[in-house]
């Protein structure tokens, strides 16, 4: 691992400590609420999703790719609701460890902003996704409806994955997600309070795989 990828795993929580304070607890809470079956998430990082998933939940993979992150949400799996079958394991979010059309649900929650080509991980996640099945997400987008903060993302981003383990600041996802070919069906725009404003605006919501 880089210096800054220990760096950024080892504050992560402390970072997101005000944030989960401020919503992002109870937006997981409610995204996950309905889950049941076989349920993958990409990116767990140190295993915030860990105590929102429902006991209607069979068995959850979580992957995570960074060793450091890994370990703590290998040490945070006690906090599955009690009959889930958890497993942590080290994958990346375009290669999962599951066969195709096996997973009931993908959850990806702040995660898409990070990953490389994220084309490919939402073409991993219809891999795994059975027919119907639902992709989960919550994250921060490009502020397209303020041309201002737009302009101070756009003026960042080539700097801010530094800092902040690989994020980029102007991301369209949501189109993202369409153009892999998910029907949305429900999805929520939201700014999140005392988040830095470049990463305020958040979508959270729901798409199904296509049958």
């Amino acid at each position: 691992m880089a210096l800054r990828d220990r760096i950024f795993a080892r504050v992560y929580d402390r970072v997101l400590a005000p944030l989960e304070e401020a919503g992002l607890q109870t937006w997981r809470a409610e995204l996950l609420a309905d889950l049941s079956g076989t349920v993958v998430e990409i990116g767990a990082g140190t295993g915030a999703n860990l105590p929102h998933y429902p006991a209607a939940v069979d068995r959850l993979v979580l992957t995570e790719p960074e060793p450091l992150m890994l370990r703590q949400l290998r040490d945070r799996v006690d906090r599955a609701p009690a009959g889930v079958d958890v497993t942590a394991r080290r994958a990346t979010a375009s290669s999962l460890p599951l066969g195709e059309g096996e997973a009931d649900a993908v959850v990806a929650t702040l995660v898409l902003c990070t990953v490389p080509e994220p084309d490919a991980v939402l073409a991993e996640a219809r891999r795994v996704l059975r027919p119907g099945g639902r992709l989960v997400f919550l994250e921060h987008v490009a502020a397209d409806d303020r041309p201002e903060r737009l302009r101070r993302q756009r003026m960042l981003d080539p700097f801010w994955p530094h800092l902040a383990g690989g994020c980029r600041l102007t991301r369209r996802t949501e189109a993202a997600i369409v153009d892999a070919g998910f029907r949305i069906t429900s999805i929520t725009r939201e700014s999140a309070r005392k988040a830095p404003t470049v990463i305020r605006p958040m979508i959270r919501g729901t798409a199904v795989a296509p049958a």
